[in-house]
């Protein structure tokens, strides 16, 4: 008799797309990163997404588009990066109670982000205001706290944060 113990296919999903969401962190993090490392970047999030997609809810769904959304800022993507922050925000809107309060921050402030790579800059800033009025609602000073670090961190592009 073996030992050895055996992981349900959910719960393969499930670590997998935890570690994989870890990873993108770290690359998104990364001064500098190789084209391997870019791409590594991209296959990772769409990865952690495909995982979630599996075992996940609504909630995990909306931070796999977001950070699509996110990591195409990243890659310089403008057109792919709007396109998953709106769908981002469809299904925050869908999905409004089963989302977290700092994931409706989230949707809006991928939306700001994607308006301003775009030159969207009024939409930009509409979003960018929502972002920061939801945040507000940010009951846990934790969470308020990692959400308003990437909030004022990042590249807001052409956008007058004035």
């Amino acid at each position: 008799m073996s030992d050895q113990q055996y992981n349900t296919l959910q719960e393969d999903h499930l670590r997998f797309a935890k570690s994989i969401w870890n990873g993108i962190w770290e690359l998104l993090e990364k001064d500098n990163r190789s084209p391997s490392e870019e791409e590594d970047l991209l296959l990772s999030a769409y990865a952690s997404l495909y995982h979630w997609k599996q075992v996940g809810k609504e909630a995990n769904l909306q931070r796999g588009y977001w950070m699509l959304s996110r990591v195409y800022l990243a890659l310089g993507a403008a057109d792919q990066a709007l396109d998953w922050a709106l769908k981002c925000q469809r299904i925050t809107q869908e999905y409004t109670m089963s989302m977290e309060d700092f994931d409706l921050a989230y949707a809006q402030e991928g939306l700001a982000r994607a308006y301003a790579m775009v030159g969207e800059l009024e939409l930009a800033k509409k979003h960018r205001h929502e972002a920061a009025v939801l945040s507000e609602l940010i009951e846990d000073p934790e969470d308020r706290e990692i959400f308003l670090g990437d909030f004022q961190g990042g590249d807001w592009f052409e956008l007058d944060l004035g």
